[in-house]
């Protein structure tokens, strides 16, 4: 395991058998109107104002691509499940969209480039997430940003990243980095939460 690589290590999960489910948490699904409404905030604070191309790693079902979608921006998804992408795909249809089936960490873009790479909760599940970094940098057009949403789950043995340690993995790179804390805002989950959750807005050249 090298230097940049994550102290904790997630747990193995069957992500085709979770799909039909993966929804009913109200913020994968935000089927839930005030869910919704919070989450398409934050995104409209954190994606650049002008319609672009945006990659959102490991997409799940789409939730979050469709609110960035309905923003005018392109968005290419990837997820490692192929049911998930499925999933995805219908929830998009029509809309200026296309999924892939792959690795997040190495996601099967070719030489496409991006103005904006979107990855919630998936950072943390990664071997070497200072890797992941590096490559998703490589994946920006200049002046490209990366957002990411992560946080560190559980009491007795705690999952996650902190985010101090994710900032001092984007610093050395990143022209400038925003954190925002999202623990104290209850309508993104749709419950009150005490763990650490917050967002990092890093953006380059």
């Amino acid at each position: 395991m090298s230097e940049d690589s994550d102290r904790t290590t997630a747990p193995r999960v069957d992500w085709d058998a979770e799909a039909a489910a993966f929804d009913d948490a109200p913020d994968h699904g935000l089927r839930d109107a005030g869910v919704r409404r919070a989450w398409a905030a934050r995104l409209a604070s954190w994606l650049p104002a002008r319609p672009g191309d945006v990659l959102d790693l490991g997409c799940g079902t789409g939730s979050l691509s469709l609110l960035v979608a309905e923003r005018g921006h392109h968005v290419t998804g990837v997820d490692l499940s192929p049911a998930m992408v499925e999933l995805a795909r219908t929830k998009l249809a029509g809309r200026d969209a296309v999924f892939l089936t792959g690795d997040a960490a190495a996601p099967p873009v070719g030489e496409q480039r991006f103005d904006t790479v979107l990855v919630r909760h998936v950072l943390w599940t990664l071997p070497d997430p200072g890797r992941a970094l590096r490559h998703w940098r490589e994946l920006l057009r200049p002046r490209g940003r990366l957002v990411l949403v992560e946080g560190v789950w559980g009491t007795v043995t705690p999952v996650g990243i902190p985010a101090d340690r994710l900032t001092a993995l984007l610093t050395p790179h990143a022209g400038q980095v925003r954190v925002e804390r999202l623990s104290g805002d209850p309508a993104l989950w749709g419950r009150e939460v005490t763990d650490e959750r917050y967002a990092v807005v890093a953006t380059y050249g």
